[in-house]
């Protein structure tokens, strides 16, 4: 796979871009970029209005990838999105690797929203990435991955989530179970 034209390098270029952005500019918009991507249910935000998902705007199921609390944040999805991505769009292709990473996205978004408190704002593409790690280990040998790796880097993940405060656990179970079955559905349909 040539560089140049990696789907996962655009995604990380995009996502950093606009993690940029939203923090060395952020009220190029109002409210601030950051409060626009971000999900949340429902919440009164810093222009003074309800947003949210519970407002009309589903568009934040899928922004979420674009914003991120940090640059510790952004870096490690993105070192994890580098690493899971380039095998995984290897493996599948462009097209069939935007449906897996989508889907994924918007699982994770999905159960975030529907997990979380109403005024909980969620960031990061950690769900998509989730189901990444899940295509690979549905894939596994097939793309010569050992199943016994993926299953712990997820397993070391998921531990991570639940005694590292203020992760979204949701978000990442979900991503998971969106990105297992798109590729399991992508397997039969193959």
């Amino acid at each position: 796979m040539r560089v140049k034209s990696s789907l996962t390098n655009s995604l990380i270029a995009v996502i950093t871009g606009f993690y940029i952005v939203a923090s060395y500019f952020p009220n190029l918009t109002s409210p601030p970029l950051q409060e626009k991507l971000f999900l949340i249910k429902r919440a009164i935000l810093s222009d003074g209005l309800v947003h949210g998902v519970a407002t009309g705007e589903w568009y934040r199921f899928l922004t979420v990838s674009l914003t991120h609390a940090s640059w510790t944040h952004l870096i490690f999805n993105m070192l994890a999105l580098f690493s899971v991505g380039t095998p995984v769009e290897a493996y599948y292709g462009k097209v069939r690797f935007s449906i897996i990473f989508l889907v994924s996205l918007l699982t994770a978004s999905f159960a975030s929203n529907l997990l979380n408190p109403e005024n909980v704002p969620g960031v990061g593409a950690s769900g998509a990435i989730f189901g990444l790690f899940a295509a690979m280990l549905v894939t596994g040998r097939r793309m010569g991955v050992d199943y016994r790796s993926v299953g712990g880097i997820i397993v070391v993940n998921l531990i991570l989530t639940f005694v590292i405060p203020g992760i979204d656990w949701h978000a990442h179970v979900g991503g998971i179970l969106g990105g297992a079955a798109a590729t399991y559905a992508i397997k039969v349909l193959r």
